[in-house]
């Protein structure tokens, strides 16, 4: 039987935080409480956490790693150890790779790779269309069956309004998750910045709000029909949220996440025309910014993501027009919670380890994100003390694409652990 003894930590529920030590056997949390290390083995492996927060592994639902066909950009290896390096121990990539995860043989080869790199668990989301081109449905069950947790044609919408109800309904019969990218695409169009004043100012095209707001009413109202689930990926403006939450009174079956990029930052990122601000949705102001954090305060928004884009540098080398959309994640998100959510008073760290943990875990059917007696022993040790200044250059990832670079945050991931293994420590 394999033990570990983690000693002297601050362990952090939903109900609260208590200095314990954890006894893991066999991969599972044995106990928790202060006198547990009597009953672990003279063999047990031992950890200090003296000074530290333990708290369940984050479970990020929705970043790309890139794998198959984009592997200069990241690949599964790269990106679940990067995923462990921002105390993300279950993730779950997108299907916009190339080809698309659009059948069982490809989700198989996810599985299959994320296996052999023996990092992060790795869960794959297949597409909702096939060929994530909007015509006619892929496989889901068949999918599903051989490991997809959840489905979406990220990256595009589901435009055919006809057909994501269709969607929705075979989800619903087979107990199926869509995640939906809420875009109105003719509304969009060709901007890659937020339509407002800094658009303006620095003459880039804009985004409206409404190509976010318009797909994600229709969503809900799709599901709210068919009484279906729902769940609404990367939510970044005041509108969106309003509905989120208005459709939640109504008793709909829709869960929301968005990204720390979306609470942390607004769009004067982009008044320096540095690519890294570009991301889609794009970077918004200060009321979708102060709408996005009283989301997460009234639990309209369910959890946190990263969307994890990672790109390689000479891609985000070019005019902004040209350079693709995304930013780097992984390895700066605990820090950006921590920093602009707990720091500042907005929510107690008990009530983030729910949105980066419990929540998502919860969402997907996965038995991970809870840290209690029986629980599967995926944990993240974190440095509440830790003041830093984001390094690019630093990152696991080999996407350095990110707008944080240079940015001071406190909080910071020391030790992560899969299964009850040691998998990275800082």
């Amino acid at each position: 039987m394999k033990e570990t003894l983690i000693k002297n930590g601050l362990v952090v529920t939903a109900s609260g935080t208590q200095q314990a030590d954890i006894l893991i056997q066999d991969g599972r949390i044995a106990a928790i409480g202060k006198d547990v290390g009597v009953k672990a083995s003279k063999s047990a492996h031992s950890i200090d956490a003296n000074g530290l927060h333990v708290m369940a592994g984050f479970v990020d639902m929705h970043c790309h790693l890139r794998d198959p066909g984009f592997t200069h950009k990241e690949d599964i290896f790269s990106g679940s150890r990067a995923a462990l390096s921002g105390g993300f121990t279950t993730i779950c990539c997108m299907p916009n790779t190339n080809p698309c995860l659009d059948n069982a043989a490809l989700i198989k080869y996810v599985t299959a790779v994320a296996k052999e790199a023996n990092a992060a668990k790795v869960y794959p989301i297949g597409t909702i269309t096939k060929g994530q081109k909007g015509q006619e449905l892929a496989e889901l069950k068949t999918m599903h069956d051989r490991g997809a947790i959840a489905f979406s044609d990220d990256g595009v919408p589901v435009e055919n309004g006809g057909l994501m109800k269709l969607a929705l309904s075979y989800a619903e019969t087979f107990g199926l998750l869509l995640i939906c990218h809420a875009e109105d695409k003719s509304i969009a169009g060709d901007g890659v910045v937020n339509e407002g004043f800094n658009a303006s100012k620095v003459g880039l095209k804009g985004i409206s709000r409404v190509a976010e707001e318009a797909m994600t009413a229709r969503d809900i109202l799709l599901a709210e029909s068919l009484n279906a689930r729902v769940h609404i990926a990367h939510v970044s403006t005041k509108g969106s949220v309003a509905l989120v939450r208005d459709a939640k009174k109504r008793g709909v079956r829709v869960t929301a996440e968005t990204c720390p990029h979306y609470f942390s930052i607004t769009d004067d990122a982009i008044l320096t025309y540095n690519t890294n601000a570009k991301i889609n949705p794009p970077l918004r102001e200060k009321m979708d910014v102060d709408a996005i954090i009283e989301g997460i305060k009234d639990g309209t928004i369910d959890a946190i993501a990263t969307d994890h884009a990672p790109h390689h540098a000479d891609e985000k080398a070019k005019e902004f027009d040209l350079a693709p959309f995304g930013i780097s994640g992984f390895e700066t998100a605990f820090g950006l919670c921590y920093t602009h959510l707990v720091k500042t008073g907005h929510i107690t760290l008990n009530q983030l380890t729910t949105l980066l943990s419990a929540a998502p875990a919860r969402i997907l059917g996965l038995e991970v994100g809870e840290l209690k007696e029986g629980a599967v022993a995926d944990l993240t040790l974190v440095d509440l003390k830790k003041v830093y200044t984001v390094d690019k250059e630093s990152f696991v990832s080999k996407g350095k694409n990110t707008i944080f670079h240079g940015h001071t945050l406190t909080g910071a991931v020391i030790k992560t652990l899969v299964d009850g293994e040691e998998k990275l420590t800082l």
